[in-house]
């Protein structure tokens, strides 16, 4: 499950009554005491995450996440820092509304620098609120100054991630309810969405709307501002390839005469390439998965090989006297691809894929 509170935005999840599962909830787990759900409760919307879920949520907006499964949820964030929203600098901040993240910063400081801000804190607690007295919290929310020190997360040592004991109970619609709202969202009404409604998720990893398929080789899905308007106000979109998983030897060629890399790319690894390179993966024995992100919300790539690409949008002579080359080599040059982005292996010697 995932929540996103969007400033200003109403709680449109509101119960009123206890469901009879929260009863039963209650009468194992809170016997003789005033239930948390006897005068119901509201929040704003909960959506669920799947594996292949693309969650955009701009800047300045808090975020939860829940893993309701019976597998580990694996999630890698990307922070832009160059985006407009941002009026800092460059240097990427959290501000953490619950927990004691204190730990993991200082594991994260091990490999990278902080700005020191010429003081130092003495509390060992770092979500948002620790800085704060205790009173002016207690008078803030009308809360006893023990609820204001549990805020703060004082002597709590969990970390940013918490185990939440006997499940999370939150109003949510039957899945189908979901399912009918998901498929409703596919299809845009030609107004711009208000940005309490704006669609916020979409699954990157449906082979059947994959953009580029090749049976032999693998496919490429990508997401942009067209599928996602909020991507707009990102500048970002995602690009998912499947060259049938494994690892690759990548190619990275800029305006200088030698490649800035060439090497083996493995499972967990980052790559960056700067804009206008060019890339070429070749799948290894066990094939090669990636997924990559672009700092615009409708970014355009252009292919060098196969169809739709460059060289064959040229006309022959233009290719035969650029490269001093043949009619006939120029027409190979041309059609010998017929494949878009991502190619079969000519030969089982030639190895797997290549994109």
């Amino acid at each position: 499950m995932h929540g996103t509170i969007i400033p200003g935005c109403p709680e449109t999840y509101q119960s009123t009554q206890q469901s009879e599962q929260q009863q039963q909830f209650q009468s194992e787990h809170e016997q003789g005491q005033q239930s948390r759900y006897r005068q119901g409760d509201q929040h704003q919307k909960v959506r669920r995450v799947r594996q292949g879920d693309i969650v955009a949520t701009p800047a300045g907006v808090a975020k939860w996440v829940y893993n309701d499964g019976d597998t580990p949820l694996v999630m890698v964030s990307l922070f832009d820092t160059s985006n407009n929203e941002n009026q800092l600098d460059n240097n990427r901040r959290s501000f953490y509304l619950g927990g004691n993240p204190q730990q993991q910063r200082e594991r994260q400081q091990g490999r990278s620098a902080y700005p020191s801000w010429g003081f130092e804190q003495d509390n060992s607690s770092n979500n948002i609120f620790s800085g704060f007295d205790d009173q002016m919290l207690a008078e803030a929310f009308g809360v006893s100054r023990d609820i204001a020190r549990k805020l703060k997360g004082q002597n709590d040592n969990r970390g940013s991630i918490v185990r939440v004991e006997s499940g999370l109970q939150v109003i949510r619609p039957p899945r189908m309810e979901e399912e009918e709202e998901e498929y409703q969202q596919e299809r845009p009404n030609g107004l711009e969405e208000p940005l309490c409604n704006i669609k916020l998720r979409v699954n990157i990893d449906n082979p059947s709307k994959s953009d580029v398929y090749n049976p032999n080789a693998g496919r490429i899905n990508r997401i942009n501002s067209r599928n996602l308007p909020i991507l707009r106000l990102l500048n970002l979109n995602a690009e998912k390839g499947v060259l049938y998983r494994g690892d690759a030897r990548v190619q990275i060629v800029g305006n200088y005469q030698q490649p800035i890399y060439d090497g083996e790319l493995h499972r967990g690894q980052l790559l960056v390439v700067p804009q206008n390179f060019a890339v070429v993966k070749k799948a290894g024995d066990n094939g090669f998965e990636w997924i990559s992100f672009q700092t615009n919300d409708n970014a355009m790539s252009s292919t060098l090989a196969g169809r739709n690409s460059a060289l064959r949008a040229l006309p022959q002579e233009v290719l035969m006297n650029a490269f001093r080359i043949s009619s006939e080599e120029a027409r190979s040059l041309k059609y010998n691809r017929e494949e878009t982005e991502i190619f079969a292996p000519r030969s089982e010697s030639q190895g797997r894929a290549i994109a």
